[in-house]
């Protein structure tokens, strides 16, 4: 993107338990919002949320500190400063303030960078069969979206998922609060990866089946049809599980099926149901077969080949989602890194909810040939659920589109600000 954005982050603060009561001690507490050791000095809102009851508080920085006064809690603080040529993202996991304290804290950022291609929508937690008696899951897909006005060549890429499978899952990389790797991130057991040249044209889709390019909806009224796919997941010699890899539609060429590599265990690729870290990544001087293929480059953080990783250089990662389960919030822990996603997408799972960008409001209103095809009042977002979300921008992506709209998706490597909770599949009719 032509955009150059800065964007400061302190996430998952740990605080101690928060009450709420009229004689809570009020704590003075300040943040200092720093690049390469220089605090930032233009005026930078920070906007820091109790994580336990959803409530925000906002405060600008003067002379590159910003000032709350908060009682004791659980909270998230984050900012978002556009520049011209770089992104920067920070997070520090181990903010504690303490009544009678010194809470004072420093944010250091690192830089990251935007992408013409980008993840535009991430189903997979399915939906309740016709019965409403279990879910159904194995209906995934992903959505890639060039979110410019040249074509875009995607053929390079390819697709990960982080360690652990799940937030709230037990993260070997953690130590003390921190992740243990800075300069790439752990792809857990598999990648997959295009076997045949993609272009993307401007301001279009592609869809890809992750499991299953089959019509779900034929058994499963909840479900999506996935036949239609462009590109699908699909390499039986390598992971052999027909529930999650039933032979694809006859639609779907066999040169769009993607290939993998399984340097972990498994007869499926485990992508999780209700909080991935998902990102894709485009190799720079070898394959991604090549590349995960060599066990110089994979690693397991506990020795076990369940847990082995494949060690994908920041530089090469396009675009990424992290998703935390609404379920297990307080438990959930950061996988991708700031400079790859400097926050998360709150999600619940099981009710055919799907993880969608936001519009850039400002950028689609810019561009000339939108006047008169940009629908307004979407309705499409979860606020009214228990950790749901919406899109602020108000534009109905998918109906402006119908109408011939160019749509330019929210880029800015912080999920929170990305990404919302969509109440149905974009690709469901």
């Amino acid at each position: 993107m032509n955009r150059i954005i800065y964007i400061i982050l302190a996430a998952t603060a740990a605080f101690t338990a928060c009450k709420k009561d009229e004689s809570a001690k009020i704590n003075d507490v300040t943040i200092q919002v720093v690049i390469g050791n220089e605090p930032v000095t233009d005026a930078v809102e920070v906007t820091v949320t109790d994580k336990s009851s959803s409530t925000a508080y906002k405060a600008t920085t003067v002379n590159g500190t910003a000032t709350f006064q908060l009682v004791a809690g659980i909270y998230e603080a984050s900012a978002t400063v556009y520049k011209e040529s770089s992104i920067f993202n920070g997070t520090n996991p181990a903010v504690t303030v303490v009544d009678n304290g010194t809470n004072s804290f420093r944010l250091e950022l690192s830089e990251s960078t935007t992408s013409q291609v980008i993840i535009k929508e991430l189903y997979f937690a399915g939906c309740m069969d016709n019965e409403d008696a279990k879910d159904y899951a194995l209906d995934k897909y992903v959505i890639l979206y060039n979110n410019s006005p040249v074509e875009a060549d995607a053929s390079k890429f390819a697709f990960a998922i982080g360690n652990p499978a799940n937030s709230n899952a037990t993260n070997n990389y953690l130590k003390d609060g921190k992740l243990t790797y800075s300069d790439y991130i752990p792809a857990w057991t598999a990648c997959w990866w295009f076997d045949t040249n993609v272009r993307i044209a401007p301001y279009s889709q592609i869809v890809i089946s992750i499991t299953g390019a089959i019509n779900h909806t034929e058994t499963y009224r909840n479900s999506v049809d996935l036949s239609k796919a462009d590109y699908v997941f699909y390499d039986p010699e390598v992971f052999s599980n027909v529930s999650y890899y039933p032979a694809p539609s006859a639609s779907i060429p066999a040169s769009n099926y993607l290939k993998t590599y399984c340097y972990g265990m498994g007869s499926a690729w485990g992508i999780s149901k209700t909080s991935p870290a998902f990102f894709i990544f485009s190799p720079e001087g070898t394959s991604a077969k090549d590349f995960v293929t060599n066990p110089e480059n994979i690693e397991s953080p506990t020795g076990k080949p369940a847990f082995n990783c494949a060690k994908i250089p920041v530089k090469w990662i396009k675009d990424g989602v992290e998703v935390f389960d609404n379920a297990n919030l307080q438990k959930s822990n950061k996988r991708l890194l700031d400079s790859v996603d400097a926050g998360y997408i709150v999600f619940t799972g099981k009710k055919g909810f799907t993880v969608y960008r936001n519009v850039d409001k400002e950028a689609t209103e810019a561009l000339a040939e939108n006047e008169g095809k940009l629908v307004y009042n979407y309705a499409g977002g979860t606020e009214a659920e228990e950790g749901g979300s919406t899109d602020p921008s108000g534009i109905d992506a998918e109906a402006s589109i119908a109408k011939g709209a160019h749509i330019i998706y929210k880029d800015t490597n912080n999920s929170k600000n990305d990404f919302h909770q969509r109440k149905v599949s974009s690709i469901k009719k």
